[in-house]
């Protein structure tokens, strides 16, 4: 399994995404400056909830920025235990552990990426090919790690 091409995969959503939400607050910031009008409370209260958008929409840039700062940091060598760039496959699935950016595929194959801060990713820390581990109660094998 090639890991330096998923991590690139994971490198490339990240990037779109700070591109996305870059654009989203530039359209909005846009927006709000068309929005004086002498319509007083109205016009207050349109542009406190823009306002409120910039803002919603700048935690979430921020958070994809610490994304693609940890993402940076990963290598795509071969892993022999559970850690922060590792590939895991168990008897119930592909995961990547680097930035929690959700499935992607690849090969034809789905791979749920996952933070290492995640519980999924917690429980698996430090663990090797063969061992089990639980969570909620679901019981799984790693079966390999890349």
């Amino acid at each position: 399994m090639d890991k330096s091409k998923i991590l690139e995969i994971v490198k490339n959503k990240i990037s779109d995404k700070i591109q996305q939400l870059e654009n989203l607050i530039a359209e909005t910031r846009a927006s709000s400056n068309d929005t004086k009008s002498s319509m007083g409370d109205k016009y207050e209260t349109g542009r406190e909830m823009l306002q409120q958008e910039i803002n919603n929409l700048q935690r979430q840039l921020n958070e994809t920025l610490n994304q693609q700062a940890i993402i940076q940091k990963i290598s795509s060598d071969p892993s022999s235990k559970v850690q922060n760039g590792a590939l895991v496959k168990t008897d119930k699935g592909l995961f990547y552990i680097s930035a929690s950016i959700g499935e992607i595929n690849f090969e034809n194959q789905k791979i749920m990426t996952i933070s290492s801060e995640s519980p999924l990713a917690k429980i698996m820390s430090g663990l090797k090919k063969g061992e089990n581990f639980s969570i909620n109660k679901n019981d799984q094998v790693i079966e390999n790690i890349w």
